[in-house]
């Protein structure tokens, strides 16, 4: 058999879906900021807000920066609503 392995493919699915969710963060951070209402979380005396930090926060740790920022945006679809 010829081509890229299976496992190889499934590797660069993932990377392009991360990519991917890493520019989309960054254009709604911008238009969030841009209509006046930022994205903003603080842990402790480290603070997110503008749409580079979470662009780079993502890109680098996505595991823990892409569920915070859908929490910090209220787009979080496992968050319970209440009522």
């Amino acid at each position: 058999m010829t081509g890229i392995p299976a496992a190889a493919l499934v590797s660069i699915l993932v990377l392009l879906v991360v990519l991917a969710s890493d520019v989309w963060i960054y254009a709604d951070a911008k238009e969030r900021l841009r209509r006046g209402n930022p994205v903003a979380v603080s842990l402790g005396s480290f603070r997110l807000e503008t749409p580079e930090a979470w662009f780079l926060g993502c890109l680098i740790i996505w595991v823990v920066f892409f569920p915070l920022y859908l929490t910090a945006s209220g787009r979080n679809p496992f968050a319970h609503s209440r009522g």
